[in-house]
């Protein structure tokens, strides 16, 4: 300096002065263009910074990344508030170092992406799970959230079996497999169904290894049959069947389960290879006819649902698996049934008493009658022998007619025991349902719930007299009644009835007596044979006129001269 004074002017001493803060002036900028550079250098855009928040406004975060301004970042991409306060530090995405208006461009959005994109693909390439949670649903599947960015995961891929209620899953985490990536695309595509079989194949193994009978385990419905359920035991399914669901009555599966309802069951027994299960879940519980005998003694009055109705009685549920049967002719005293359903229906509770136990066979025999008081129980003093009763015709039977004498109590008149006189092959030729008749109590079998009726001890049997006003010899007058191949039957005045072989009609020579003779005529006659004990009496037209003048004989031929007979006529004379 002092040199230059020396050999310059004032004036050059001011320029170089003036020259000198120039350049000192332009070492500066150099120097901080330097720091600038330093502090910059390794950043480049596209890169992922540190920055620190310093300015928050409602749309906009400034953010100092140490160059000569502050970066900008739209409010928007910031999802925790946390991360809102000045002075936090956070990872951006530097897009551009200036712009037109010389700011730096920021993004939080891109940084948390290009993190957690790093995270996804070291995932996907390892086949890790990753953890993320269900936030929507979309057409096709729902979104997953996986550490801030979206993810796919198709319906398909949800779980092992359809889900009915997608909505229910929403808000849940879980562990994901990561099956498809594209970075250009931000495209994601996640399964929980590949988890899942991971898992199931884990616990199928498990399962195998130690499955053994008797076991209780627990699982899921997985499907419901008509004959039975399927029981996921977590990697391998079972039967329950339908019979092994209680010990109770059950008409279908799903009145004891449910579609994905978790249950206890007890393995009953498998195949070699473990493969075909059987379960059964009644088998937890108490068998039901152990202490039968003890709960419901003979004569015990108990109260239980009718569950089923057959030709024969209806089965009644007096206990959960215990079932008792009400035999038709158990269900009332005084009513004929011809069919359960007349008194009970399925599902109604009726009250029975215990007759007979069977706990060996499971089997109850139960009563609905004896809930009312037995019209039989003082039959005998009601009805004594001998006693004279009036009834109705209920119905009409091959041997005889049963008659209704009291309510609950009917009695029977034999077909031998409707007249003294007449032989009577069927009761319908006597009687007609409906018809109130009189009868005499004969006999009663109290046990057996029978009683004897007749007709004909209303009056005096008249076989009683029969030997003494027509002892054999005597001639009578009689009419014949009917005709038959081998004679005629003739009747007395007195109901009983005799028979004339066709050889004492006549000695014409005829094939049949419809020849010479028809029903009504009056011929006269002998007794000739008579036996009181079998109700036979036997007379003759040709003895009769032994003793008699021909002109009498000549007379009752000349009255019963053979004629021609058509087949018509005989068919006609029989049914008569």
């Amino acid at each position: 300096m002092s040199d230059k004074l020396l050999y310059g002017s004032e004036a050059d001493l001011k320029d170089f002065e003036s020259e000198e803060q120039r350049l000192s002036e332009d070492a500066g900028h150099i120097a901080l263009l330097a720091q600038y550079d330093t502090t910059l250098r390794g950043y480049a855009e596209g890169s992922i910074i540190k920055g620190i928040v310093v300015r928050v406004t409602d749309s906009d975060v400034f953010v100092d990344i140490r160059f000569k301004s502050e970066g900008v970042i739209p409010r928007e991409e910031f999802k925790e508030e946390s991360e809102l306060v000045p002075g936090t530090e956070i990872d951006v995405y530097l897009e551009q170092v200036e712009n037109q208006d010389g700011q730096i461009i920021l993004s939080k959005q891109r940084a948390d992406f290009m993190r957690v994109w790093e995270r996804i693909r070291e995932a996907f390439e390892r086949e890790e799970m990753v953890t993320g949670m269900i936030t929507r649903r979309i057409k096709g599947g729902v979104v997953v959230d996986l550490f801030g960015i979206e993810a796919f995961l198709p319906g398909s891929q949800i779980d092992l079996r359809q889900v009915p209620d997608l909505d229910s899953l929403l808000g849940q985490k879980m562990e994901f497999k990561v099956i498809k990536v594209n970075k250009i695309r931000r495209n994601i595509v996640v399964s929980r169904r590949v988890v899942l079989e991971q898992e199931r194949s884990k616990m199928r193994d498990e399962i195998i290894d130690t499955l053994e009978k008797g076991q209780s385990r627990e699982g899921v419905v997985k499907n419901i049959t008509d004959f039975g359920a399927f029981i996921d035991l977590g990697g391998v399914d079972g039967l329950l069947h339908i019979t092994d669901m209680s010990w109770g009555r059950v008409n279908h599966p799903s009145e004891v389960v449910k579609l994905g309802q978790r249950v206890k069951v007890v393995v009953l027994d498998f195949n070699d290879k473990k493969e075909r299960i059987s379960l059964g879940m009644k088998q937890l519980t108490k068998h039901p006819w152990e202490d039968v005998a003890a709960k419901y003694p003979e004569g015990t009055r108990i109260t239980g649902k009718v569950v089923s109705i057959t030709d024969y009685g209806v089965f009644v549920e007096i206990a959960q698996g215990v079932e008792g049967l009400i035999h038709i002719s158990e269900m009332s005293w005084t009513q004929h049934i011809k069919h359960p359903s007349q008194l009970v229906t399925v599902g109604q509770e009726v009250e029975a008493v215990v007759l007979k136990l069977d706990p060996e066979n499971e089997k109850i025999s139960l009563g609905l009658k004896q809930n009312q008081p037995d019209p039989w129980s003082n039959i005998e003093d009601e009805l004594p022998v001998g006693s004279k009763v009036k009834g109705e015709i209920r119905n009409l039977a091959a041997f005889g007619a049963f008659i209704e004498i009291k309510e609950g109590v009917d009695g029977l008149i034999h077909v031998s025991d409707m007249s003294w006189t007449k032989k009577i092959n069927h009761p319908s030729e006597a009687l007609k349902k409906g018809d109130q008749v009189e009868c005499i109590v004969l006999a009663i079998d109290k046990e057996k719930r029978r009683i004897s009726l007749s007709m004909k001890h209303l009056m005096d049997d008249p076989w009683d007299s029969v030997a003494s006003e027509y002892p054999a010899g005597k001639e009578v007058k009689v009419t014949i009644a009917r005709l038959l191949d081998r004679g005629a039957v003739i009747e007395l005045g007195t109901g009983v009835e005799g028979f004339i072989p066709m050889s004492k009609l006549t000695t014409e020579s005829i094939k049949h007596p419809s020849e010479a003779f028809k029903a009504g005529d009056e011929v006269p006659a002998v007794v000739t044979e008579i036996d009181v004990n079998a109700r036979k009496m036997t007379l003759s037209v040709v003895d009769y006129f032994k003793n008699k003048e021909d002109a009498e004989w000549k007379s009752y031929l000349e009255a019963h001269k053979p004629k021609p007979t058509t087949l018509g006529d005989v068919v006609r004379i029989e049914g008569e």
